[in-house]
């Protein structure tokens, strides 16, 4: 961990392994982004807004990620079974549309919900436009109550 903190500490080191962590996060992986963002921003207080948005950008880009994969597994599954069939929760989730991609930024059920959008072929830049804010509210909200706190 002594190690982690230290290459974090390093600016030029700090914002690209923030994406990355943050892009990946965004993905059905369990990674969990904001404790990378967190110990950037403890190391280094200047880079507070520069760390947010790259961490919102990764973040945003991953749903963006999830969103295809939803999109081709829909593909294959309409395929393979020749049909179209969707449940109650996918059809709740229609109802709301791109607008549902706000919530992606809760925890567990945040990251699926962006593969459901591509699912459901929601339109995919007014998803990512939603997952964008959500994500970006969640960054600021999180880190500024661990710096307040911690």
């Amino acid at each position: 961990m002594h190690a982690l903190m230290q290459w974090l500490a390093l600016p030029q080191f700090g914002l690209s392994t923030v994406f990355v962590v943050a892009l990946v996060s965004a993905t059905l992986l369990p990674v969990g982004s904001e404790p990378a963002v967190f110990g950037l921003i403890k190391l280094n207080p200047d880079l507070f807004w520069p760390a947010i948005l790259v961490a919102t950008v990764g973040n945003t880009l991953g749903g963006g990620i999830s969103w295809w994969v939803g999109l081709g597994a829909h593909k294959v599954v309409d395929r393979a079974r020749g049909y179209r069939r969707e449940s109650r929760a996918l059809a709740w989730l229609q109802k709301f549309g791109a607008k549902a991609c706000l919530l992606s930024w809760l925890p567990v059920v945040g990251d699926p919900l962006c593969a459901v959008a591509g699912w459901l072929k929601l339109p995919f830049w007014p998803c990512m436009a939603y997952m964008a804010v959500g994500k970006f509210l969640r960054y600021l909200v999180m880190t500024s109550a661990l710096l307040y706190f911690v």
